[in-house]
């Protein structure tokens, strides 16, 4: 019976001396845990746990920030048989008002049965309960103190069975509690031995990760993969990432890393934030992939990172991609380790308006698109059109796809979990096609926009857009557009008004970015007042989004980064 309580107990009985993660951290030395360290840990927060009344299969919500705490406290939920779901800490890039609302709206939803968090974090944590809450305990992880393991069997987990819900992962978003998507021990396992054989893991690898654990890209390839299969792991904090990106680089070289996985904003933000100073001593022949992930892949992106990084030993044929989604545990392709990731150079006509990926013809410029690798295995990818039909290869349409590592539903949300499959395939939403067994991703259904790896959902946007005095109401648009800087998508957001004094037209995008800015996770940079009836609407009178992007990409300044 394979569950993760079981194989850590299996892991700790056999490899219990070797080292499991190395922490690093910008104010301190690295800190090398071994299995029997990670467990030791670990052991101290199930026990506290367990004295706190909570249950195997009830929710642990973690809150807590990159360090020891995190990493223990989601396996001690596990020994305990608990289900644990890692949420983003409260920092200076997200705005108080709206975590809090969305703590409130998650502990209604999920019904944890406890939090651990920091004692300095117990008022956030207080203020989001409201009357007759289901959370029974909350657990400051200063207090806990590490208990060897002596015996397995005195855990909570020892009952967990295969078909159980393991683990909760929460998607970010924009505002408010985007859907839990539970997944079973099975599952997990599933994904991670067909994962395993698709990027070849040896003995000899060694990953290293900034990825917040929050996120699928980061809990799965970043922290259960290495753990559960014995790969050591190099664990960064992801601010401490964005502060100082180039460290990154010299742990590859000190720890000779084999894998990382990066959105493909962070193949941008390295290439351009990294000096030549910092990257003195850095050797990167030992990373064998570099695997683009998480949001669109562009060849550009890649070719900026080879350019600056090959002269310190990046190899050409470490450029890999990944499509990937947590309703499938993570991966759903992998591309670029057994040969170079294809390029598709296709005719942007027939892309663009014939809603099919025919090759461009020679002579032609074409539309460069990345492939995003063949399935894992045991996992089924088709293409969809409007009326849910297969698609032949080279045509556009919905992204599906069927698995061994699916999901076991949305958590207490059994109206979506309905909602996102057909006859048995998950609707994932996205858009591309297949060509000569490859998957090519081109875009989102439901015009979501992804930002440095963040969802962002266009309509959560215009609510808060459309809540600013001057705005006309009902009259805004938001859509995503390619930063060709940044590697990665910017919000643009067009807003009707009857103001026609230019410097109060000013003042009201000031205020539109503050709303935006103070009501969601994210920096609004691009906004344009424009005169009534400008936005174009739909046949049923809805605002167009697809159509007013384009018509801004149309006016826009032609020296703007975006595209």
């Amino acid at each position: 019976m394979q569950t993760f309580y079981h194989e850590l107990a299996k892991i700790y009985l056999e490899a219990g001396g070797q080292p499991a993660i190395h922490l690093l951290s910008g104010k301190q030395e690295d800190q090398t845990l071994t299995y029997a360290d990670l467990m030791a840990h670990a052991g101290g927060v199930a026990r506290a746990l367990d004295r706190a009344g909570i249950r195997p299969g009830e929710v642990v919500i973690l809150i807590l920030q990159h360090g020891i705490g995190l990493v223990s406290s989601f396996w001690g939920a596990i020994l305990q048989g608990a289900v644990p779901s890692i949420m983003p800490f409260l920092t200076e890039k997200l705005s108080p008002d709206h975590y809090r609302a969305s703590l409130e709206s998650l502990f209604e939803i999920t019904a944890p049965a406890a939090v651990i968090t920091y004692a300095e974090f117990l008022p956030e944590v207080h203020t989001a309960l409201k009357e007759n809450s289901p959370v029974r305990s909350v657990l400051v992880i200063e207090d806990i103190r590490a208990e060897p393991v002596v015996d397995f069997s005195w855990y909570g987990g020892v009952y967990s069975q295969p078909e159980d819900i393991v683990l909760l992962q929460h998607s970010s978003g924009t505002t408010g509690l985007q859907k839990g998507v539970a997944l079973s021990h099975r599952a997990v396992f599933n994904q991670l031995e067909s994962y395993r054989a698709a990027l070849r893991l040896t003995a000899d690898d060694v990953i290293v990760s900034w990825l917040p654990l929050y996120h699928d890209m980061g809990l799965i390839a970043g922290f259960i993969l290495p753990i559960l299969l014995r790969v050591p792991l190099v664990l960064m904090s992801p601010f401490e990432w964005v502060r100082a990106p180039y460290r990154l680089m010299h742990a590859i070289t000190r720890y000779r890393g084999t894998l990382a996985w990066l959105p493909n904003f962070a193949f941008n933000f390295c290439a351009q934030k990294i000096r030549d100073k910092d990257l003195t001593g850095v050797d990167l022949s030992s990373w064998r992939a570099v695997i683009n992930c998480s949001e669109p892949m562009y060849l550009k992106s890649h070719q900026m990172f080879l350019e600056k990084f090959q002269p310190y030993g990046l190899r050409p044929e470490a450029l890999a991609t990944c499509y990937a989604m947590a309703e499938n545990v993570f991966a759903v392709t992998q591309g670029g380790i057994d040969g170079p990731v294809i390029v598709d150079n296709i005719n942007p006509s027939f892309f663009s308006n014939g809603h099919r990926a025919l090759p461009a013809t020679d002579g032609q410029p074409g539309l460069p698109m990345l492939s995003a690798g063949k399935p894992i295995d045991g996992v089924e990818v088709r293409i969809l059109d409007e009326q849910r039909q297969s698609l032949p290869e080279r045509f556009v349409g919905e992204i599906a796809l069927r698995s061994h590592c699916m999901l076991s539903g949305y958590y207490h949300r059994p109206d979506l979990t309905e909602q996102a499959f057909h006859q048995g395939w998950y609707l994932t939403g996205d858009l591309g096609y297949l060509a000569d067994g490859e998957v090519y991703v081109t875009g989102r259904k439901k015009d979501l926009i992804i930002v440095g790896g963040k969802n962002v959902y266009p309509q959560d946007i215009e609510a808060l857009v459309n809540e600013v005095p001057g705005v006309y109401p009902g009259r805004v648009s938001a859509f995503g557009v390619f930063n060709e800087q940044s590697g990665t998508e910017e919000v643009v957001v067009l807003a009707e008004t009857e103001l026609c004094d230019p410097q109060e037209r000013q003042q009201l995008a000031d205020r539109i970015r503050l709303a935006v800015n103070k009501g969601s996770d994210i920096v609004l940079r691009y906004v344009e007042v424009v005169d009534r009836s400008w936005l174009i609407k739909t046949s049923s009178g809805k605002i167009s989004r697809s159509a007013n992007r384009a018509r801004y990409l149309e006016l826009k300044n032609p020296d703007s980064p975006l595209r």
